[in-house]
């Protein structure tokens, strides 16, 4: 008998178990191991009629945690939350108890008037299981609505590299620029620099990083990069290396 396990648009990991039985057919980003049928690619399930597939996720994708810091964009206002853009599979939701601890009346209080479209968020993620939305929170301390500066977006899976060791090479880059840096974990980084020629040395930097974050010797030669640079890009005199 042919059965379906998972659901229309659930997000799914390779080797995960789509369906079984001999009636149901493989199709694109799949492949059958006797009566079985596989994803073979990380991406969301479609159903059509008796074929399973995979839409691939293009690039490199951001698949939530639950306690991750993440930057989002808010992308719709409902009634009782607002819909965000993690750069996840599925919009993240971030509902009206996780904004404030003052409760809010969305009859009295205009949504939009706390966070509209297009306003960025610094969130936590608070709940995920990958068969509904990420559920967000701005409630804890440095949470909270974004302003100003520039969005610089790199794969998730470099930001451990970008943060260095106790937070090294991020640490490094604010103490030499003077700007500053809010990191997501979901590869999405904000840059407020008192000088829009420093936000671009800084996109560079972050760039580079993502590049050759497989090289050794990469927080050095960034410091490098950044003091031979920062004149030209507007950040007054260049900070001379320390002696001694």
């Amino acid at each position: 008998m042919a059965s379906i396990v998972v659901s229309q648009r659930q997000l799914v990991l390779p080797g995960e178990l789509l369906a079984e039985g001999p009636k149901v057919r493989a199709g694109e980003n799949t492949y059958r191991v006797g009566d079985k049928i596989y994803s073979s690619r990380i991406g969301l399930v479609n159903v059509v009629k008796n074929t399973v597939s995979v839409i691939a996720l293009r690039g490199s994708c951001y698949l939530p945690n639950v306690g991750d810091t993440v930057i989002g964009m808010v992308v719709d206002v409902g009634l009782n939350g607002w819909l965000v853009d993690i750069k996840a599979p599925y919009n993240a939701f971030l509902p009206l108890s996780e904004v404030s601890d003052k409760p809010i009346n969305p009859k009295r209080d205009a949504l939009p008037k706390v966070l509209d479209v297009g306003d960025l968020v610094l969130a936590k993620v608070i709940a995920f299981d990958r068969t509904r939305s990420p559920l967000l929170t701005i409630k804890d301390k440095g949470l909270g609505k974004l302003q100003g500066g520039h969005l610089v977006e790199i794969s998730p899976t470099k930001v451990p590299r970008l943060i260095g060791k106790k937070g090294s090479m991020i640490n490094m880059i604010k103490r030499e620029t003077g700007c500053r840096i809010t990191v997501g974990q979901n590869g999405l980084i904000l840059v407020s620099c008192k000088r829009r020629g420093l936000e671009s040395l800084v996109e560079v930097a972050i760039k580079k990083i993502e590049e050759e974050a497989h090289t050794t010797g990469l927080t050095d030669r960034i410091m490098e990069f950044l003091r031979r640079n920062q004149r030209r890009a507007g950040g007054g005199d260049v900070v001379e290396p320390s002696r001694g």
